[in-house]
């Protein structure tokens, strides 16, 4: 039994690996077969039709997709409802005339309509993306067709395409997303035409039929206005209803796209046949009905948008993870009805939709209206709008900055006294502490505890939490809190007893380097205070426990969004030069305007922390160092840093400088801009990121180092500019290199004329190796961990 299931699952691998082979046409006849390691092909060679399967999932779909896109980019799914799982799948024409997919076990499934016998039908793929079913006995009109895939989209709207309705049959024509970017499944967010010919995304009005043009909308607004690239346009005539658009220039390739997140998105194609994106509504995305689901709220500013509201769990966790929202939350606790349930308040919201009003002259009587109706689950009261109640399905909370109401939500009183008793526990005591002076005046035996090897006393002024409440807000450092491990302990999650939530890192116990870390960044980080530095709050020194307390970043590191395939996509062209200025900013006020000048040494995307509204906090400063006024550069027998982001002075010689972290930061940039590693990943001509962003200058497509996703005729040349600066601070020689100050200028003032970038320094794993080698140390380490020690020569 075991060897039978595992062999189709084998084939159906190896099938995957196979290259597709195309049909020496475009056509498909009755009589052939199109098999699942077989394509057709438009005649203009861009569009393919065949199976595909997504991720690791063992379904199967036929689908056509651009041929010649290295990301498959699929426009129509057949089986989207029915996927086939026998890799032994085929597509073929029957004796009525219809297209059939079977599995090869005898089941099949016809996804046209012919209701009588033909035995002359062919199949093409028209250069528009078309599939066609064709009588070739009968009507020679080459534009009647039998079906057309294009009278059935799925979540993508070509050029030529029709979104509406046809007003004699009842026929709509529809976009619907996929569930996931990984499953072609129906999702839950529709794009149609309804009967008075607006336009709604998932019911809510997007245009009315003359909105196209001067925006008279009542939510949104879907950019259709002419440009220079496509012309969007209405039909209503006695048969139909439908809007569709064509472009200009035949050669460029577009598509409008209902994605899984509920955006409208347009894409164009750019050179080298990659995606850049045109335009997308909604922008802020809560402003997509329901794309929370039920009791959750929406948040713009946080990532990720959705959480549930208090006292209620994700309804699905695996696709809550997915970052696929629409099933909603559930209560933890159910109501009892009556006086056992309690009211919650949420402050500052959009309320959700479709309340009931009732009469109640104040916020008690409106209250005491919602308990004593067992089928009430929120209320909210206000002089201008009254008593509002809320009897079903929470949807459309949202969470504001300002200007929003206060939402009661209906908990079980048990529920509630978890939510506000178990809280309340938790917190901090706090006590002034300056480790050089006041030391005797706390804790008699911490001036000896509070020193290193050496006998040297810690410099700091900063406040003092007690460990044992440490503990209690770490619920005694559970799993369940911990963010993640640095170089030297772990990091958890938090809350003091006002409920400011806040960021724990813990030395591992007898790490002296980490200790003297510890130290330097309690001490630097103290006497720094800017916006785009991360803020420490506090410390704890108590027996071997040695603990710096941060505030809380909700939105992790830059890493966790630019290395992965799902998350970058959250990161648009805005939020990025929002995190690039804002990095720029931090490091100028490091090099120059603080009260210390300090090298970061360290500069990392995961040194890069965001807060709630995206702003870049630079972290770290373990291994920062303090320059004099007049110093220009230091030295260093112990090298320490992260492959990838290291000056080649620095590795090579030991030498340090201002120049260092510039150096880093044109790294970091260009791993912004590319959403790629700079070590770790090799292209298919083994070379590293940088050495690969440089022979795409010098060959005059710079472009193609972009991320597609962030590429559009709005951003491109401020994304290159971006390049020549991010190549300009990874110059070879330090001397070559712009200072922060020069970089914040390039940067924001687009009149500035940059120079040319020499070749830069490509600072490769081999090279530091062999230049440690030569000191006889080994040092093994990736682009993600930090190296403790290399001698310079």
């Amino acid at each position: 039994m075991a060897s039978s299931s595992i062999l189709p699952n084998l084939f159906l691998m190896i099938s995957c690996l196979l290259p597709c082979v195309c049909f020496s046409t475009d056509t498909l006849k009755q009589g052939q077969s199109l098999n699942s390691n077989l394509t057709i092909v438009s005649a203009n060679g861009v569009f393919e039709l065949g199976f595909f399967s997504r991720g690791q999932s063992q379904n199967i779909y036929l689908g056509i997709w651009y041929k010649k896109i290295p990301t498959q980019t699929v426009v129509w799914t057949a089986n989207r409802d029915y996927p086939i799982r026998s890799p032994s799948c085929s597509l073929s024409i029957n004796r009525e005339g219809n297209l059939v997919i079977s599995d090869g076990r005898g089941v099949t499934l016809s996804f046209t309509t012919i209701d009588h016998t033909n035995s002359n039908t062919s199949a093409t793929l028209l250069n528009s993306g078309n599939l066609i079913l064709r009588d070739n006995m009968g009507n020679t009109n080459s534009d009647v067709y039998m079906w057309q895939s294009f009278d059935y989209p799925t979540d993508t709207l070509l050029p030529g395409m029709k979104l509406g309705y046809n007003t004699s049959t009842g026929h709509v024509m529809s976009l619907t997303s996929w569930t996931t970017s990984e499953d072609p499944s129906p999702g839950v967010f529709s794009l149609s035409l309804n009967s008075v010919s607006e336009l709604v995304l998932n019911n809510t009005k997007v245009a009315g039929p003359k909105g196209y043009w001067n925006r008279e909308v009542s939510s949104f607004f879907i950019d259709f206005r002419p440009s220079d690239i496509f012309e969007f346009v209405y039909f209503d005539d006695q048969y139909s209803k439908y809007l569709t658009y064509r472009v200009y220039n035949m050669s460029i390739s577009s598509r409008l796209v209902v994605d899984s997140s509920g955006k409208v998105k347009q894409f164009i194609m750019i050179p080298e046949g990659w995606w850049g994106l045109f335009w997308e509504q909604p922008r802020p995305s809560c402003q997509v009905y329901a794309l929370c689901g039920s009791y959750s709220s929406c948040n713009d500013k946080l990532i990720p948008n959705c959480n549930c509201l208090r006292g209620f769990q994700p309804n699905s966790l695996r696709e809550w993870r997915q970052q696929v929202w629409s099933a909603g939350c559930v209560r933890n606790a159910p109501l009892q009805c009556g006086s056992k349930d309690r009211s919650l308040p949420i402050k500052n919201v959009k309320l959700p939709v479709n309340p009931t009003f009732v009469d109640a002259s104040n916020a008690d009587r409106c209250e005491l209206e919602c308990l004593k109706n067992c089928s009430c689950n929120a209320y909210a009261y206000s002089i201008s709008r009254g008593c509002s109640l809320w009897k079903g399905d929470l949807v459309g909370v949202e969470q504001l900055e300002s200007g929003g109401y206060d939402l009661f939500l209906r908990v079980a009183a048990a529920e509630l006294e978890k939510i506000n008793g178990g809280k309340r526990e938790i917190g901090l005591d706090l006590l002034s502490f300056d480790f050089s002076t006041k030391t005797n005046a706390v804790n008699g035996e911490l001036s000896d505890k509070n020193k290193n090897a050496s006998g040297e006393k810690w410099e700091a002024e900063l406040p003092f939490f007690n460990f044992s409440s440490i503990s209690t807000a770490t619920d005694n450092f559970s799993d369940a809190n911990k963010l993640g491990q640095g170089g030297f302990g772990l990091v958890y999650k938090g809350k003091l007893r006002n409920g400011q939530e806040v960021a724990i890192k813990r030395l591992s116990r007898g790490s002296k380097q980490g200790l003297e870390e510890l130290k330097n960044e309690a001490t630097l980080i103290a006497k720094l205070q800017h916006r785009n530095l991360v803020r420490l709050l506090g410390c704890c020194i108590e027996d071997e426990e040695k603990i710096l307390i941060y505030e809380y970043m909700p939105n992790k590191s830059l890493d966790f969004f630019i290395f992965d395939h799902r998350n970058k996509t959250i990161l648009d062209w805005e939020k990025r030069i929002f995190i690039i200025e804002g990095i720029a900013q931090g490091l100028l006020y490091l090099h120059q305007h603080s009260r210390l000048r300090i090298i970061h040494r360290d500069l990392k995307a995961s040194n890069i922390l965001l807060d709630n509204q995206m702003k870049a906090k630079i972290s770290d400063f373990g291994m920062a160092r303090i320059f004099g006024g007049n110093e220009l550069q230091g030295n260093t027998g112990r090298v320490v840093g992260t492959y990838g982001y290291m000056s080649p002075e620095y590795v090579m010689e030991g030498l340090f400088s201002i120049k260092s972290d510039v150096f880093s930061f044109g790294v970091l940039l260009i791993e912004i801009l590319s959403s790629k590693r700079n070590t770790g990943y090799h292209f298919t001509d083994s070379l590293s990121l940088l050495e690969h962003a440089w022979k795409l200058w010098n060959n005059q497509r710079g472009h193609e180092l972009i991320d597609p996703t962030l590429l559009d005729p709005s951003t491109v040349l401020k994304a290159l500019r971006c390049v020549n600066v991010a190549l300009l601070c990874v110059q070879e020689l330090a001397c070559d290199r712009p200072t922060m100050s020069e970089v914040v200028t390039m940067l924001s003032n687009e009149e500035t004329t940059l120079p040319s970038p020499k070749q830069p320094a490509f600072c490769t794993r081999s090279s530091i190796e062999k230049s440690s080698s030569l000191n006889k140390l080994a040092v093994s380490s990736t682009n993600y961990v930090t190296i403790t020690s290399i001698n310079g020569r």
